[in-house]
């Protein structure tokens, strides 16, 4: 198995910035693309950035040029900066990341951080 664990949520004020941060963990065999969704309050889940193993990187329109996603391959670890926050970008954030454990490959998912940001 793989756990997925994210840290750095919490509470901002507008115009704030916040690092999230994942740790992917257990039987890691291979490593492929890692991203971030985010679900706010009666809204589905939608991505907001991921990173390929090579390095290359997707991000939502909204979130150009305020979010900048990046790993640690040695680390299975992914980054979130989030910089200039809106009260919009609360939501819980969630960790996702594409393994191989010698069995298949699986998306896995962290359980949640939540970020608020404060009007």
């Amino acid at each position: 198995q793989v756990q997925l664990v994210e840290s750095g949520g919490g509470l901002v004020q507008s115009g704030g910035s916040l690092r999230l941060s994942c740790a992917a963990s257990g039987r890691i065999l291979g490593s492929y693309a890692m991203g971030w969704y985010r679900q706010a309050p009666g809204k589905q889940r939608e991505l907001v950035a991921s990173i390929t193993s090579g390095g290359t990187t997707n991000y939502v329109d909204v979130m150009k040029g305020r979010f900048t996603i990046s790993r640690d391959n040695a680390k299975n670890t992914v980054y979130l900066q989030m910089n200039s926050l809106k009260p919009e970008d609360t939501a819980v954030y969630y960790c996702n990341g594409r393994f191989a454990n010698g069995i298949a490959v699986i998306d896995y998912w962290g359980q949640g951080t939540q970020v608020t940001v404060s009007s």
